[in-house]
């Protein structure tokens, strides 16, 4: 599998968020974005999730040489869109029903299993902790097992643990073959990226790791 973005611009009225965005990601490869907040991460990401139109360029997705897009991308944001006053459970639900993955499987063995779902499993979204929700976030993305995840600052303001649990899976994801594109300050999950870009006034530059440390203290 491949995405390739290309010329990505992104207006708003009159103002230019997003300036000819270009990039490549493989299999087994982790792309990090880097930026101020309000740099226009989130709007990038979005784009690349179906979320929301691009003003110009375009990004396509193959697999195995054939263009495809619907079940490939998981998007993660950092937000947790779910139904407050339903259980996990149910939540699940919404997401798996019409899956290719089994619900009872990946709660028994699989990828909730590993994020730890299954422990609260019965409990109102509404009581769960922002672990729980991140964790229940990732777990819905990987519904339909994409070869493609996408996510928006997944640790911001989690316990460390939970930080340790969501760059140990990450770190799983892309082993299998996934490709992660992901906008975060934790150093633990810039470690896992290949390559490194940072967005300023709305252009994407490719950087070195040895100028991350500076550049994170900067944020």
């Amino acid at each position: 599998m491949k995405i390739e973005v290309s010329h990505i611009s992104k207006k708003y009225k009159k103002k230019l968020i997003l300036k000819d965005i270009s990039f490549a990601a493989e299999n087994g490869t982790c792309i990090g974005i880097l930026g101020k907040n309000g740099c226009g991460k989130t709007t990038l990401l979005s784009i690349l999730a179906g979320i929301q139109k691009q003003s110009s360029g375009t990004f396509n997705i193959t697999n195995n040489g054939n263009d495809s897009y619907v079940f490939d991308i998981g998007y993660v944001p950092q937000g947790c869109p779910f139904m407050e006053d339903l259980s996990a459970l149910d939540n699940l639900k919404l997401w798996y029903n019409s899956s290719c993955s089994d619900l009872k499987a990946e709660l028994d063995h699989g990828i909730l299993k590993m994020l730890q779902v299954d422990k609260f499993i019965n409990k109102k979204v509404s009581s769960l902790s922002g672990g729980m929700k991140k964790r229940l976030s990732i777990g819905c993305a990987m519904a339909n097992k994409p070869g493609i995840l996408i996510l928006d600052e997944p640790s911001a303001s989690l316990d460390l643990e939970c930080k340790e649990d969501i760059a140990t899976y990450l770190n799983k994801y892309k082993e299998a073959g996934g490709i992660i594109i992901i906008a975060s300050h934790e150093e633990r999950e810039i470690n896992l990226c290949d390559t490194i870009y940072i967005l300023k006034d709305g252009i994407l530059e490719k950087h070195d790791y040895k100028s991350i440390p500076h550049l994170l203290k900067s944020m």
